[in-house]
């Protein structure tokens, strides 16, 4: 038997140790999962499948602060985001409940030929059948929530893989589900090497692949899928910001620091790259920097730190490398730039890293933000285009035409307006496009996905 090793990222520390399953196992689950989407007689009813949710929404909020303290030790996200994740986890649970309601078919007009005459139709929406999600670390109970619980709603059975750093959130969030009375076959959880989930979710029998993490990996993954298993992949960005002359810099700085270190920069959509009007920078880095030096930078579990630890230790290396490469291709670090144990590195700011490092090409997944800066709006939006990804992008401006001129012209999924490009809420539409990944994800967009249109056409002399 595999047994995995769960550590803290903060100190290392052992916080539990969880049986991994084997491949006889994880064929049990996939074949539980087949047989209960195969036996129509089983399937949830709506308003059973309602029940489920509200109660495991219920019990959630009873003991928020269990799933936060979970969440933290695990994850290494501090205390007070980690909290506000779970309060979105617990709200995305009820979202999926009440948009069960929402999902439905429509009315196909015919008679509009001759062909079409003395007939009817109608569509519905059905479960797309074995759903197989695999997961990222860095949010692990939300993330989590956002990969079972559409499924859940819909009715199609789901196995989730968690993160190997983070499975105690989803270990305990699924045996929530089974409190509330879901049962067992409708969501199993696989704590698996990834060799056996490549196994799994390239079966026959499974129809929807979720994956959040490693575009190298989703990418590869998704063209080993069996034929007609739809998926959605969500990998990650840059997130370029333009800051025109005109920007509020009293709320633009402290939405930009906030969605730069938010989770150690550990986020899909984290900022990275700022192009700042050159009539501004000045102001903005004399703010930037200082409001950057005031965070704080430890303990997740310290209800004031800001900033927590890179969860994987390798990470911390290739940032510091990362950092030294920009320097020595001509940026400047402005603050931080050196780790301060084996999992923090601190919050570091360049300026004007030469447009082929790798902190200028590449999502550093880190607490590293680069400043650039631009005198012309055309300008700014070639070198926020200039990369093969398109995920969540922002301006900030007082001006209409050019709020709107960026948000037609900038290569992105979302564009915020003077807003971070982190601002997220999980009833709106929620992924990449290019390399950034492919499908929609939020709550009510992924039970979309998961579902399957059937048409239905009635024939009658009397119509």
């Amino acid at each position: 038997m595999n047994i995995l090793e769960v550590k803290s990222p903060f100190d290392g520390h052992l916080i539990k140790k969880i049986s991994m399953i084997a491949a006889e196992e994880g064929e049990q689950m996939l074949q539980k999962a087949y047989d209960i989407f195969n036996n129509r007689k089983a399937w949830l009813s709506k308003h059973r499948r309602i029940a489920v949710l509200e109660k495991t929404a219920q019990l959630m909020s009873e003991r928020v602060e269990e799933l936060t303290k979970i969440a933290v030790e695990e994850g290494g996200k501090p205390y007070k985001d980690s909290k506000a994740e779970v309060l979105r986890a617990i709200n995305g649970v009820k979202l999926a409940a009440e948009h069960i309601g929402q999902l439905k078919g429509s009315e196909i007009p015919l008679g509009l030929t001759p062909a079409s005459e003395g007939r009817v139709a109608f569509t519905i929406r059905e479960p797309i059948g074995v759903v197989f999600s695999i997961s990222a670390f860095n949010h692990p109970l939300n993330l989590i929530v956002h990969q079972t619980v559409p499924a859940i709603a819909v009715g199609s059975p789901v196995i989730i893989k968690p993160a190997s750093s983070t499975p105690l959130s989803c270990i305990n969030f699924v045996n929530i589900l089974y409190e509330a009375g879901l049962p067992k076959e409708y969501c199993q959880v696989a704590v698996c090497k990834s060799s056996l989930a490549e196994k799994l979710v390239t079966d026959r029998r499974v129809n929807y692949m979720s994956f959040i993490g490693s575009a190298k990996i989703g990418w590869y993954l998704s063209s080993k899928l069996s034929s007609g298993t739809r998926y959605a992949l969500e990998h990650g960005g840059v997130a370029p910001v333009i800051v025109e002359a005109d920007a509020d810099l009293d709320e633009a700085v402290p939405d930009l620091v906030k969605g730069g270190f938010y989770h150690a920069g550990q986020v899909c959509v984290s900022v990275q790259k700022i192009f700042v009007h050159e009539s501004i920078l000045n102001d903005f880095i004399v703010r930037f920097v200082e409001q950057t030096k005031q965070l704080k930078t430890g303990n997740p579990l310290n209800k004031d730190t800001d900033v927590g630890p890179i969860i994987i230790k390798e990470e911390v290396e290739r940032i510091e490398e990362w950092v030294k490469e920009a320097e020595e291709s001509g940026g400047k670090v402005l603050c931080g730039g050196k780790k301060i144990s084996e999992s923090l590195f601190e919050p570091t700011v360049i300026f004007e890293p030469s447009e082929v490092a790798k902190v200028s090409t590449e999502e550093v997944f880190g607490p590293v933000v680069c400043i650039y800066t631009y005198n012309n709006t055309d300008e700014a939006l070639k070198r926020a285009n200039a990369l093969p990804f398109a995920f969540q992008a922002a301006v900030y401006t007082k001006t209409i035409d050019t709020a709107l001129k960026c948000s037609h012209e900038l290569r992105a999924s979302s564009v915020m307006i003077n807003d971070h490009t982190a601002f997220r809420v999980d009833w709106m539409p929620f992924g990449g496009w290019d390399d950034s990944g492919i499908g929609v994800g939020g709550i009510p967009y992924s039970m979309n996905e998961m579902t399957r249109e059937k048409l239905t056409v009635i024939k009658s002399k009397f119509l």
